[in-house]
């Protein structure tokens, strides 16, 4: 249940909102152009989107693309909550930054679907937020060529995360939205250092609906399959290619180089050296 709301307005529209809730609560957000930066003030919650869940504890954020329903908080347990809403709408974007859109806004390289991505506890954007509140305790003293500050001011701050590159992937998605086949992913990113549950991600299922959804196209699980497909590849480059054996592991997905030499000798009876010069 809401307990209080507040929100400041920048151009006619919702930039900043603090709501308090009173356990258990449910939180819904609106389908529409904009993506979320929320920041869980007090308490903690669940994230539910589709069959996923995201637990976001005191101090910790999530960015969300809006484009998509059934986006949801939940929190069951005892204890309260208190959250930040800072909004990022296209238009205002493209008002605030009338040259060119930060590059954290720009097209990027990555095939994915994610909509949602958790931020980690970070100093800086504890320090953003308690300054966003002195702003709902002094509301004479809000005006546009602040809030046009505020909103720069954790844009930069988003782009300088450790989670910087899954926050450029959604917040682009705001002016080059793209939906990919899951093929296109699972191929675009066969060879890159991810595991199962970074793929789930980058397809915006949980775990369990991505591997349903594995089986069904490939017939096979996902850890058979992409290692078999990472193993022919490693074949091909020590036929091909003069690197050496641990860029070859690195190159096809392997970040052990024991491992990537045991899974190599299970499939062909040979250790990589010894395939490459047979």
């Amino acid at each position: 249940m809401v307990t209080d709301y507040k929100k400041i307005d920048l151009f006619g529209k919702t930039l900043i909102q603090k709501i308090d809730l009173k356990s258990p609560f449910y939180f819904s957000f609106p389908v529409a152009e904009q993506a979320c930066f929320l920041y869980m003030l007090k308490g903690e919650t669940q994230f539910k989107f589709n069959d996923n869940h995201i637990h976001i504890p005191t101090n910790y954020a999530l960015l969300l693309n809006c484009s998509n329903s059934g986006n949801q908080l939940n929190n069951t347990n005892s204890s309260d909550g208190e959250i930040v809403i800072v909004t990022f709408h296209p238009d205002i974007l493209k008002k605030v930054y009338e040259r060119e859109l930060p590059f954290i806004f720009q097209k990027n390289d990555r095939i994915t679907n994610q909509l949602s991505g958790k931020i980690n506890n970070d100093f800086l954007i504890q320090k953003y937020i308690e300054g966003l509140l002195f702003y709902f305790e002094n509301p004479s003293l809000v005006n546009d060529e602040i809030l046009v500050l505020k909103l720069k001011e954790i844009i930069l701050l988003l782009a300088q995360t450790q989670d910087a590159g899954t926050i450029q992937v959604i917040l682009s998605q705001l002016f080059s939205p793209a939906t990919y086949t899951f093929k296109h992913i699972i191929e675009a990113n066969m060879f890159s250092q991810v595991n199962v549950d970074d793929l789930a991600k980058k397809t915006n299922l949980s775990v369990s609906s991505f591997k349903r959804e594995f089986k069904k196209i490939y017939r096979d699980t996902p850890a058979n399959y992409i290692k078999s497909k990472r193993l022919e590849r490693a074949a091909e480059l020590l036929l091909l290619s003069d690197k050496r054996v641990t860029e070859v592991a690195f190159d096809c997905g392997f970040n052990d180089l024991a491992n990537f030499t045991k899974s190599f000798h299970d499939k062909y009876n040979v250790t990589p050296t010894a395939y490459r010069t047979k």
